[in-house]
């Protein structure tokens, strides 16, 4: 269906509970979409969720899941867990297999087709497999080939032939295998339930002078919460009184907890350590960080990697080629070879169940759930199961500088006084005239003034000017003062500018920090240098992606060579591109792809747009708060940590391997049980746990990516 008949039709999301697989979540998708006034319809397995275009009741949406037993609520309502007694959720399966025993018990003392062996097969059939039965039987009508066709034909197909108590042990083993994919999907949709847990569902507002605890859906923006010690925040904001250490834990992953203070931004879910709190509340409910997060990962978890979409494709044509083969099986031998019907049918009904293709479905969506839900509990924030598998064959990396490998934020590092004249006088001097610059640097001097307590607000400047491309001047108490680059003195002064000074100046610029001069017409005053201070973990990280293998790590800025040669060398990439535009980075990228195929950026999201496009990979710095960077990124790093990279790279890696490896041992299980065929080996118990044991395998090895830590 196109999007612009999409955009027509009024769209709902639901949240589903009941799917027991794959198979299932597909069915209810194409039920869905045949009812009466819907134009299309998707079903996210991984969040258990349905988006409808079109106009229907919930009511009519669990008619189209009645074969499951689905209930359908609206998506921002929560299912009320009830938790069921095992036996008693489980008591069709326990019935069924008692009479299993029954009858296993009876045909060691009667005969396996003596009459009360039969019988109790035949109950333990109908009771563990009657919905199995319904479903295979509709399924046969339609000529849908699904694991419920293939197991119903095979259970009749052995009671048939006398075999009735493999066709019980088939019934009891395929429910078996379904409640294990269940589990295995829920303990995946954990990570995600926990997430919509932590916030809280009310708090504590101040209305003029009357305070109330109120629900978080009638939450104002605008409205002053009062966060106590010991709880945690419900509604992302600012802090409008109060001292306090918050835990961000839930949203970033920072283990440590974070100062806050009056003007600093909180989110929903972070727990108040200590101070109490007065926080303006900033957002709606639902457009909180941690409400787009969860969105976002459950948009994520629906969103059909490579991997997962060759498998559905070969899902689609691989049942109906199963039911052919199993069928030649069964008929050609005994009309070509005259061979025994009642051997080749039983081996037709073995192809038909080790045939079921339940582990290759399930290969992939617990492995993407797990990994993405994984991943978002440690502060990183994966928008697809195509950009967790492509994250885990990049090859390369490209960083921007400032605000990446560096803090972004400008300080002063030497200042030095060249003659005897008041060096505070002078700094005050020099932080007044900056105090008129628009130039990046000036926030630098402007707060070492103010750590050292300098009264250079009160300092009276008169005819400020600036001196394009170059610097500033001003007059104070009658003296002229310059503040520019050392091309703007050697332009003033009637002198050179001695020769030891410019050492100095040169000394400092070889070290990666910009060099301003102070002074007047007729004399410098003192050198100011300024940086980019670079993030305490960067080299540690760098390091970290080549022990991993990745061959390159470029750093990309638009400052001058020796700036950049400078931080370069101190972080340790391996090689440097400088004085490049946006434009230049976008094509620089391209190249890079065009060698490595697979390349990631890395960048704050807002000016790297362009170069975080081109990239396999976008990655995107400090995602918490920031809505672009959750928006344009591929992958975005929540706190503003780089240290979360290499942690992000061993969970792609390990998911694209666990990936290729539940696929292969899927396939690769069936063929051997297939080839048993030739020599007239394969029996329904061989087919029963080849099925059953790949589907626990693949389902246990997914789960393995929840032990991925965050070291």
């Amino acid at each position: 269906m196109s999007n612009a008949l999409e955009k027509t039709n009024e769209k709902n999301v639901y949240r589903v509970q009941g799917f027991t697989c794959a198979g299932c979540a597909n069915k209810f998708e194409t039920n869905v979409k045949h009812l009466d006034g819907v134009s299309n319809a998707s079903v996210n397995f991984g969040a258990s969720k349905l988006t409808v275009y079109g106009d229907t009741t919930i009511e009519e949406l669990e008619k189209a899941g009645a074969f499951e037993k689905l209930k359908v609520i609206p998506e921002k309502q929560k299912f009320e867990e009830k938790k069921e007694p095992f036996l008693k959720k489980h008591s069709m399966v326990i019935a069924s297999f008692v009479f299993l025993v029954i009858g296993w018990i009876s045909g060691q003392f009667n005969g396996e087709q003596h009459v009360a062996t039969v019988l109790a097969y035949g109950v333990s059939i109908l009771i563990g497999g009657y919905r199995l039965f319904l479903e295979g039987f509709k399924n046969l009508l339609r000529l849908q080939f699904d694991m419920r066709t293939l197991m119903t034909i095979a259970v009749i197909g052995a009671a048939i032939i006398g075999q009735w108590g493999e066709a019980a042990t088939v019934v009891i083993l395929f429910a078996i295998s379904e409640a294990l994919e269940s589990f295995s999907m829920d303990k995946a949709r954990q990570s995600i339930r926990s997430l919509m847990d932590i916030t809280p569902k009310e708090a504590m507002i101040r209305r003029g002078d009357k305070e109330l605890t109120v629900e978080v859906d009638e939450i104002q923006i605008g409205d002053i919460m009062i966060v106590k010690p010991g709880q945690k925040i419900a509604m992302d904001g600012i802090v409008v009184k109060g001292i306090s250490a918050v835990n961000q834990a839930a949203i970033t992953g920072e283990s440590v907890p974070v100062s806050k203070s009056v003007d600093d931004e909180v989110f929903a879910g972070t727990l108040n350590e200590e101070g109490l709190l007065e926080i303006k509340v900033a957002k709606h409910v639902d457009d909180t960080t941690i409400a787009k997060i969860i969105h976002l990962v459950e948009e994520a978890q629906g969103e059909r990697a490579p991997s997962q979409a060759f498998v559905d494709l070969f899902a689609k044509y691989y049942t109906p080629v199963i039911m052919f083969i199993a069928l030649g099986v069964a008929v050609l031998p005994p009309l070509l070879f005259e061979s025994d019907w009642s051997k080749w049918v039983y081996q037709g009904l073995a192809v038909l169940v080790v045939g079921c293709p339940c582990a290759l479905v399930i290969s992939t969506p617990v492995s993407i759930v797990t990994a993405i839900g994984n991943a978002a509990r440690n502060g990183v924030l994966i928008k697809g199961g195509m950009h967790l598998e492509e994250m885990g064959a990049i090859k390369a990396i490209a960083f921007d500088k400032t605000g990446t490998l560096t803090k972004g934020v400008p300080v002063v590092t030497d200042y030095l006084p060249q003659t005897i004249i008041n060096s505070i006088e002078l700094l005050t001097i020099v932080a007044a005239l900056e105090n008129g610059s628009q130039h990046p640097l000036a926030s630098a001097i402007m707060k070492k003034a103010e750590d050292n307590k300098l009264p250079y607000q009160s300092i009276a400047i008169e005819e400020f000017s600036s001196i394009t491309g170059k610097g500033i001047k001003g007059n104070v108490n009658d003296e002229t003062y310059y503040i520019g680059s050392p091309n703007l003195f050697e332009e003033l002064l009637t002198y050179e500018i001695p020769t030891t000074l410019k050492e100095t100046i040169t000394k400092l610029q070889n070290q990666g920090k910009t060099v301003m001069v102070a002074g007047t017409s007729t004399e410098v005053l003192a050198l100011l240098a300024v940086a980019d201070e670079v993030r305490d973990n960067s080299k540690k990280v760098i390091q970290q992606l080549h022990i991993l293998g990745i061959q390159k790590t470029i750093m990309l800025t638009g400052d001058n060579k020796g700036t950049a040669a400078a931080i370069g060398k101190q972080v340790g990439v391996t090689d440097i591109q400088a004085e490049l535009l946006p434009q230049d980075k976008l094509t620089f990228i391209k190249e890079l792809r065009n060698q490595y195929d697979h390349v990631a950026m890395v960048g704050d999201g807002v000016n790297d747009a362009p170069a975080l496009a081109a990239s396999t990979v976008g990655i995107a710095m400090g995602g918490a708060g920031t809505d672009t960077a959750l928006e344009t990124a591929d992958i975005a790093l929540m706190a503003d940590d780089l240290g979360k990279l290499p942690f992000t790279l061993k969970l792609s890696r390990k998911a694209l391997s666990i990936i290729k490896q539940n696929i292969t041992f899927s396939l690769g299980i069936k063929l051997i049980a297939l080839l048993l065929v030739i020599p007239g080996w394969l029996t329904l118990w061989i087919a029963i746990f080849a099925d059953m044991g790949a589907t626990l395998i693949v389902t246990l090895n997914g789960l393995r990516l929840l032990r991925v830590k965050d070291k």
